[in-house]
């Protein structure tokens, strides 16, 4: 099933309100609420699919939302009931050089796919629907990902003529193993929302109408803790993935600098004296 879809339309303008500030984008919905931030990819009637300008408007927000004080988590999902993202604008590049596809690999990778990942504050991709292509690869560099019962999620770039460029050949095998990613790639298949679940592709399932009330559930109980330590244990986590770091190396570093923040004195302090910690993240 092809659902990469050819689209023109740029005409869509949405604004949002955050902590009483209005402020616009045309392609996504924000809300902010209680140090949670919820980004809605608002584009239902192309199933949400990304395009370049897409991109670039959720790399400017996840950047914004890295430095607001008042938010420690995030929660992605696509708009309607429909899809998550259901794949990459093609008419964006379909006549593209070679020169051209290897930028626009790179280009994603660091304006979006890896800048999530990477990001210091947890990300919570709700996948409500298709998760294709793009859209997967979306989700899989959040850090934690939920689904509803009706979510259909592959990487059917080798349909097209291509592999997946936003990371899905490294990611897939990560979380699912080389043997079902082979499989889920060179098949350019679709798997349900329970086979997701039993590969580890996702931590949970639920029904729709439940989704988005799981995200927060999960988003309520991160911001407890300590933001200042759950991005040290982010960087330590991907460590795990980059060649170049000694991961075991990078916790010992990590863990000891835990030791000199405001937080660490905080948490040990309140635990101590029996008592909810008040982290400020310092």
């Amino acid at each position: 099933m092809r659902v990469f879809l050819d689209f023109f339309l740029r005409t869509e303008h949405v604004t949002f309100v955050a902590n009483s500030k209005t402020m616009a984008y045309t392609h996504l919905l924000v809300e902010k609420s209680e140090q949670i931030a919820e980004i809605t990819i608002n584009r239902p009637d192309k199933l949400n699919a990304l395009n370049r300008e897409v991109i670039d408007q959720l790399s400017r927000c996840f950047q914004e939302l890295e430095q607001d004080g008042s938010v420690r988590c995030i929660i992605l999902t696509g708009a309607g009931e429909k899809a998550f993202v259901a794949g990459a604008d093609i008419s964006e590049f379909a006549n593209f050089s070679v020169e051209q596809g290897r930028d626009l690999s790179e280009e994603g990778h660091r304006k979006l796919f890896s800048l999530v990942e990477e990001l210091n504050k947890p990300v919570i991709a709700a996948v409500n629907g298709f998760a294709l292509g793009g859209g997967l690869e979306l989700a899989m560099g959040c850090h934690i990902r939920i689904a509803s019962d009706n979510a259909r999620m592959g990487l059917p770039e080798v349909s097209l003529g291509v592999i997946p460029g936003y990371g899905g050949t490294q990611r897939l095998p990560r979380l699912v193993g080389k043997g079902r990613a082979m499989e889920m790639i060179t098949t350019a298949q679709m798997i349900n929302a329970e086979t997701a679940l039993n590969y580890g592709l996702v931590n949970h399932v639920v029904p729709q109408a439940e989704l988005m009330d799981k995200a927060h559930e999960i988003a309520g109980k991160i911001i407890k803790n300590s933001p200042t330590a759950i991005g040290f244990a982010i960087q330590a986590v991907n460590a795990l993935d980059n060649k170049e770091v000694d991961g075991f190396q990078e916790e010992i570093e990590l863990f000891g600098e835990a030791f000199g923040t405001g937080d660490f004195k905080e948490g040990t302090t309140a635990f101590l004296e029996k008592r909810k910690p008040d982290f400020k993240g310092n």
